[in-house]
């Protein structure tokens, strides 16, 4: 299985390039905007030749976390260190957070001591031209961050972005001053840093969302679903459950149904080749496929099956019925049921399910779980 590695070394390749891109673009511009600024005693360009800076840091940031997360799987870390983006995307929405409170701190000041800002063609032009820069970069790093699913491109293409308006409010004030010299630019200041902290606790929340753990995209979890129930001996799929291990990189367990019929040699065959489909398919390593027999030489069975599942579903917030198998000889039922997380009180819906099947089956010991779809809720 070494087509998932392969794609990988290209991902972290892309990532890499588009960082280093980043880092020369900014650097320039920080040089640019900070002599600009202090020629023209203006606050607001010098804080967005800082923004510069921590883009480029940003960019470093990337690039070190993207070859932390290379690192071979070893004792400590069994499943790699692939989570490492994710702590390089929630440092770079520090970082926009620290931006965006150094630049409010610097514009209040400003309000409360205003300078009189000089603002020349040269230092307009320059300031015009970066504009055009950080859309043009920010949105490419964007891009390429949603095209290989990393944070971490994603955040700092956004930070870009949210530069180019600071410039663009610099540019209006500018505008605003030469024409009625009323200097603005220490508000636009404080509402484009308003914005940026805005954003970056937006950056961050997102981030710790992804760390804490997610469900699994419900696309994802149907394609999968699909692979598994393209063998013909599987009459279906669920429990699917996905654990995240850094972008792009899944170890996940579903359970299937099966005849009872199938010895273990065939089933060992199958559970080999569905393991192997879906990782060739999905870059999806399954580490457990759990079996549930299906009742299929018994009519009474198979006439139980359809009542019970009838009786289940009856109920409200109930959204599956699997793994039924009816053991006449232990007279033992069970089946699990997926209750929804709208129910006001799923163990109350589980126990009144349980107690209306019960009563059909009064001779029968009932061993009924009560699940979680946890790709697809």
């Amino acid at each position: 299985m070494q087509n998932g590695s392969m794609e990988n070394t290209e991902r972290n390749r892309v990532i890499i390039k588009t960082s280093i891109i980043g880092i020369i673009a900014n650097a320039f511009l920080a040089a640019f905007k900070a002599a600009v600024g202090i020629m023209s005693h203006s606050v607001a360009i010098v804080m967005d030749a800082v923004n510069n800076l921590s883009d480029a840091a940003s960019s470093i940031i990337t690039i070190v976390g993207t070859h932390l997360a290379e690192k071979e799987p070893d004792k400590e870390h069994p499943f790699g260190y692939g989570r490492i983006e994710y702590l390089s995307a929630m440092t770079i929405s520090l970082l926009v957070l620290y931006a965006g409170v150094t630049a409010f701190v610097e514009s209040v000041k400003k309000i409360l001591s205003p300078d009189t800002p000089d603002y020349s063609p040269s230092a307009l032009i320059i300031v015009a031209v970066a504009v055009l820069v950080k859309i043009v970069l920010g949105s490419y790093v964007k891009k390429v961050g949603q095209r290989v699913n990393s944070d971490s491109l994603i955040n700092s293409g956004s930070d870009a972005v949210l530069d180019s308006v600071i410039s663009a409010s610099t540019l209006v004030a500018a505008a605003v001053y030469l024409i009625t010299h009323i200097s603005l630019e220490a508000y636009l200041g404080t509402a484009i840093a308003v914005v940026i902290i805005k954003s970056g606790f937006e950056m961050l929340k997102e981030t710790m969302s992804r760390i804490l753990g997610e469900r699994a995209d419900a696309v994802l979890a149907r394609e999968i679903k699909a692979t598994v129930i393209s063998y013909p001996e599987v009459s279906g799929a669920y429990d699917l459950v996905l654990h995240n291990y850094g972008p792009d990189a899944f170890n996940g367990s579903v359970h299937i149904e099966v005849p009872d019929t199938l010895t273990a040699e065939k089933l060992d065959k199958l559970l080999r080749q569905i393991s192997v489909d879906v990782y060739r398919k999905h870059n999806v390593l399954l580490t457990a496929i759990g079996v549930y027999s299906v009742n299929t030489r018994d009519p009474e069975a198979i006439e139980a099956r359809k009542k019970v599942g009838g009786i289940v579903l009856s109920h409200e917030h109930i959204l599956q019925m699997h793994g039924f198998y009816l053991d006449k000889a232990e007279k033992n039922l069970r089946f699990d049921m997926v209750i929804s997380f709208d129910a006001p009180d799923r163990r109350k819906v589980f126990k009144e399910v349980c107690e209306d099947v019960q009563k059909n089956y009064p001779g029968y010991t009932l061993s009924a779980s009560m699940d979680t779809d946890f790709s697809e809720l």
